[in-house]
């Protein structure tokens, strides 16, 4: 398996507007099958403050990129993304492959 951190640094007092964009359109706008390799959002409460993390899962990288090619083509998620945009001052993504001891998500 394929793992995608991707975190994005928001603005310092954005985090409640961006919370609500990604509860009430963000996520909403995810077809179920982009949902089923969601594995969790995340906000950060400690070190590295004002952070909106998620996690995803792709059996390898061409499904990610097929992904992620459908999201961008996703009318209602764009829509979202012009809205969250303004919020960010960084994002981050790193790919991660699955460790052949222990649990995995």
């Amino acid at each position: 398996m394929l793992y995608e951190l991707r975190t994005y640094t928001l603005q310092v007092g954005t985090m409640a507007t961006v919370v609500d964009l990604y509860g009430n359109e963000g996520y909403p706008a995810f077809s179920a099958e982009e949902k089923s390799r969601l594995v969790g959002y995340f906000t950060s409460d400690v070190g590295t403050l004002n952070q909106i993390i998620h996690l995803w899962r792709y059996k390898d990288d061409a499904e990610r990129r097929a992904h992620w090619k459908s999201v961008f083509s996703n009318a209602a998620f764009m829509e979202f993304a012009k809205k969250l945009r303004p919020n960010i001052i960084t994002q981050t993504n790193m790919l991660m492959n699955e460790a052949p001891w222990g649990p995995n998500p």
